[in-house]
């Protein structure tokens, strides 16, 4: 099993050495990669979560609607690791690893699977974006 210590070193790894993360608490973290892009680590036994904050939800029901159906689609045909979901009123890509079968590798995938995603999908969600 992976410890406390290991995921910050596997942070301090990451995109060789590129990925700045700052400590945000006991077992959690926020790293920030070159574009910017914040992703939120928690380490807690049994497991390690990544998570990014995406948007808020629109307001209008018909983009809401539209927005759910195409973070769905997203899941189904675009997603290897993670998934999007909504927490109260916003939409947050999340994906869930296993202390205990966690390493370096299986911890860089998902976090580049996560960002290379949502890069790509970036495009695609603007539409539902309200100022």
């Amino acid at each position: 099993m992976i410890t406390v210590d290991d995921v910050e070193g596997f942070l301090d790894r990451l995109d060789g050495g590129t990925v700045q993360a700052r400590a945000a608490g006991e077992g959690r973290w926020v790293a920030r990669t070159r574009d910017g892009l914040e992703v939120a680590v928690n380490a807690v036994a049994p497991l390690v979560v990544l998570r990014i904050n995406v948007m808020r939800l629109p307001k209008d029901a018909k983009k809401l609607a539209a927005l759910c159906r195409k973070l769905l689609e997203f899941n189904a045909k675009d997603l290897t690791r993670g998934a999007y979901g909504i927490e109260g009123d916003d939409v947050v890509l999340t994906d869930t690893l296993s202390l205990d079968r966690t390493d370096f590798q299986e911890f860089e995938a998902s976090f580049d699977t996560m960002t290379l995603a949502l890069a790509q999908h970036f495009g695609a969600l603007a539409p539902y974006r309200e100022n």
